[in-house]
């Protein structure tokens, strides 16, 4: 089966085309290259209109026209209402997403950015000082985290409104975010690379089609994936339905984490969805495993020998009920399966094993296997989100504070993901570093002529250029 779910980031680097730079000619060359004395370049008068960010005009006219600075101010004025305020929320929530957009992850880093005139004009003509941006996030109270987190949902969903999706799929994961000091809700939690550190723990969605995230939720470290996050995984699925429509399938696709029987309850009692999870490989299901007689073999070498075979098992939990028998387990074993978890349940023979949960009954097994597998997409925009957007990097003392972070992180990645798909489709697979090197950190000169403000910038390459 081939899953027509879009593909990750792909790795696409910046090329001297489409930045429009200048392509090497040694071929023609019959001189050797000779670096020339940096010494002999002098210095001119230093030049109060070049910006380094010219790229954030763009931007910014996309953020105006899809209306993002009208929902801040609607959905976020209340936070600050006193007659005498100099900097209203929304300009400082659109401040942010702008210094996120240019590769900042702190809000420290403002203080670099308040020297570059286009982003001091962007900012309505002053940038306030950093605590008084860190006083802004700690405005953020459990309402207004809530507003955040649809806002991030709303704009990651975007593309699926106008698009006919007969299926979409919802990935849902946790993360850890590894923290060095005192934060409220740092705790010692799961931490596969630093052990007892205090962490987040935050769970994280995206829909496959997009490559957009739907939703995050900021959790203490020592939280896991339980009961208690049922209500949310519901809203996110409730999130989507609203986007796709009601005749659009949703597939929930979850890890281990999955393997509660209150989520796969509340998913089963959403209308037309349907879940995919990979098991809890406990004593009584590696036991039913181990006894399982009949496989398919899905794939094998050149000599015959198998490779990976699937095998639908006879099997429910204690803690299913009779309703909730409509549950299907189906395990995998494989030769060759370098990744995950081993586990290997037969002495004699060098499979090992991995099993999902799943109420996709008319799906053959190893569809099923495959649906999931896809499902990887989402590690490397996790990846991406901590590396490029920083959302590991959390602002302040105030779990509040840092929850409003996260989500604006997340938003402004929503954002400039739509606004290269607008600006620069042919890139759209790019990582956002390139993106950033190519459409937003771009020298610029900007000036005061006949009344009005003009941006002068080097033009992009053809490739870069080519709109919708």
């Amino acid at each position: 089966m081939r899953l027509k779910s879009r593909p990750a980031p792909g790795l696409g680097k910046v090329r001297r085309d489409v930045a429009h730079g200048k392509r090497g000619d040694g071929h023609t060359r019959t001189r050797r290259i000779r670096r020339p004395d940096p010494r002999a370049v002098h210095a001119g008068r230093p030049d109060p209109t070049l910006t380094a960010v010219a790229g954030l005009v763009e931007f910014g006219a996309f953020c105006r026209e899809r209306g993002l600075d009208h929902a801040l101010r609607d959905t976020f004025g209340r936070l600050k209402t006193h007659p005498a305020v100099v900097y209203p929320m929304h300009t400082q929530l659109r401040l942010l997403i702008d210094a996120f957009v240019a590769g900042e992850a702190r809000v420290f880093g403002v203080e670099s950015l308040a020297a570059d005139p286009l982003f001091v004009h962007l900012a309505g003509g002053g940038v306030p000082s950093i605590d008084i941006l860190y006083d802004d996030l700690r405005r953020f109270d459990a309402a207004a985290i809530t507003a955040l987190d649809d806002l991030v949902g709303r704009e990651g969903l975007r593309g699926v409104r106008t698009a006919r999706f007969k299926r979409v799929h919802l990935d849902i994961d946790t993360t850890v975010e590894v923290l060095f000091g005192t934060q409220d809700g740092a705790l010692p939690g799961p931490n596969p690379r630093y052990h007892g550190r205090p962490s987040y723990h935050p769970i994280l969605a995206r829909l496959a089609e997009t490559g957009a995230f739907v939703g995050a939720q900021l959790r203490p470290g020592d939280t896991g994936f339980g009961d208690a996050d049922v209500p949310y995984a519901v809203t996110l699925v409730r999130r989507v339905r609203a986007a796709v429509g009601p005749a659009c399938e949703i597939v929930v696709r979850i890890d281990g984490a999955g393997d509660c029987l209150a989520l796969l309850a509340a998913l089963q009692a959403e209308p037309k969805t349907t879940f995919v999870t990979k098991a809890d490989l406990d004593a009584p299901l590696c036991a039913a495993i181990t006894t399982q007689r009949v496989w398919q073999t899905v794939d094998e070498d050149a000599t015959g020998v198998p490779l990976v075979q699937v095998a639908e098992i006879d099997f429910a939990r204690g803690v299913w009920t009779t309703a909730s028998k409509r549950f299907r387990v189906i395990a995998v074993r494989s030769r060759d399966r370098v990744n995950g978890k081993q586990i290997y349940l037969w002495s004699d023979l060098e499979y090992t094993v991995q099993a999902f949960v799943t109420d996709r009954w008319a799906e053959p097994a190893e569809d099923v296997m495959a649906r999931y597998n896809d499902r990887a997409g989402i590690e490397p925009l996790i990846g991406e989100a901590k590396g490029a957007w920083g959302i590991g990097k959390v602002p302040s003392q105030d779990f509040h504070a840092n929850h409003a972070a996260l989500l604006l992180k997340l938003l402004a990645h929503n954002v400039f993901r739509q606004f290269v798909q607008q600006r620069a489709p042919a890139l759209a697979r790019w990582r956002t570093p390139w993106l950033r090197r190519v459409l937003i950190a771009r020298p610029g000169r900007l000036l005061r002529i006949g009344g009005r403000w003009q941006l002068r910038t080097r033009a992009l390459g053809p490739l870069a250029d080519r709109r919708e």
